[in-house]
């Protein structure tokens, strides 16, 4: 019998930026599309994968979604990529 590995979010919770994106009610294909990468990308970040790195225009797209829901870019954790961190979004 194979036994099946547990995903990073079944050992360690939900990503901050997977709670932020579900908030918004994005699927990873739509978020990405409105800060301008690619659902795989944000797929790596909210997997605690890769390090989000955003341009400019990135975070001015990200600074606009989080006021359209009445919060702040500042409400985002410096280890937001990691699965299990404590969110400040909450």
């Amino acid at each position: 019998m194979v036994k099946k590995r547990k995903s990073r979010e079944e050992q360690e919770g939900e990503s901050p930026l997977k709670k932020l994106r579900s908030e918004l009610d994005m699927s990873q294909e739509e978020f990405g599309r409105i800060i301008g990468t690619s659902a795989r990308t944000v797929s790596r970040w909210e997997a605690g994968d890769s390090v989000p790195t955003f341009t400019i225009p990135q975070m001015k797209a990200l600074d606009r979604l989080l006021r359209s829901i009445g919060k702040s870019i500042q409400e985002i954790p410096e280890n937001a990529n990691t699965p299990g961190s404590q969110s400040q979004l909450e």
